[in-house]
């Protein structure tokens, strides 16, 4: 019996290593290997600074070199992204909440809507928005026929009566193009929570905020744990917006890793600056995670 136990379990192991290797495989050969040869050229040297060749030799300076360089880029990056991925989650979250439990029979047409902009490309949308902003698009238009060019110049929402150009309009960029990311996965988590636990959290508590805070909220949390991680990292890489809808001023990180490595050839400091981003957002991701309570998430 021991003999046939035995067996059975290590055929039951091979079965679960045969499953496991196809997602192993692509792991190894499109991540690791890539972020192996990636550190490799992130402690390299580039002697021709007009080729793109570069020399193995475990130049770790790189890597401070490209945070002495670009800690501006790193600090508007994360502050855009940040302020990007709060906006989401203050338009998100009500949007999914409507959805889950307000929408009844309209809640598919209503889904529909918040995935139709997505039918397009992302370059596309942000060009769309270059329109609206720009010096002729209706934004400014609006705001000259009231009269508000100058109150707008005040607060700093506009530079010389524009929207492009301004931190505002990369952060509304952002916030336009990934909050679809941030409604779904809280929608999903909404929408799991029974029925009958929401009529007792109602019986339970007076205020219907009580019953917020206290039940949905928590039960809520992995949505919102997971639409951040897919709002967040995105934006704080992202180059489009800035570059379209930006200026020199708000450049972010990604635009320099994309200067680096398609401009300058000068592979082993993008390289270095990648590794660099990563690093931190990684660091970032596993803090929220133990913050917010959803460890488990992470690992």
């Amino acid at each position: 019996m021991a003999g046939t136990s035995n067996t059975s379990l290590r055929k039951g192991r091979k079965g679960t290593y045969a499953l496991l290797s196809p997602g192993l495989l692509w792991l190894i050969l499109f991540f690791l290997v890539p972020m192996g040869t990636l550190l490799k050229i992130a402690l390299s040297t580039k002697p021709d600074p007009w080729l793109p060749n570069y020399t193995f030799d475990w130049r770790w300076s790189n890597f401070s070199d490209a945070v002495s360089r670009f800690d501006t880029q790193l600090y508007r990056s994360f502050g855009y992204a940040a302020i990007a991925t709060v906006l989401c989650i203050a338009i998100g979250y009500p949007l999914a909440y409507f959805l889950a439990f307000r929408a009844g029979k309209w809640r598919s047409v209503l889904l529909g809507l918040v995935m139709v902009p997505f039918f397009t490309s992302f370059l596309i949308r942000t060009l769309a928005w270059k329109t609206i902003l720009g010096r002729q698009g209706p934004t400014i238009w609006f705001i000259r026929e009231l009269h508000l060019t100058g109150v707008t110049d005040f607060l700093h929402l506009t530079s010389n009566g524009a929207f492009l150009g301004t931190p505002q309009a990369v952060i509304g960029g952002l916030t336009y193009n990934f909050v679809a990311f941030m409604i779904l996965p809280i929608y999903v988590s909404l929408e799991k929570i029974d029925i009958n636990l929401l009529d007792a959290a109602r019986d339970l508590y007076d205020v219907p905020a009580n019953a917020f805070r206290k039940i949905i909220l928590p039960l809520s949390l992995p949505g919102v744990f997971a639409g951040t991680l897919l709002t967040f990292i995105p934006a704080a890489g992202d180059y489009i917006n800035a570059n379209l809808l930006g200026n020199a001023n708000t450049s972010m990180i990604g635009s320099q890793i994309d200067k680096l490595f398609l401009s300058e050839s000068n592979y082993p400091a993008a390289a270095a600056l990648s590794f660099i981003f990563m690093a931190i957002i990684t660091a970032g991701v596993l803090l929220y995670a133990k913050v917010l309570g959803t460890e488990e998430l992470a690992a």
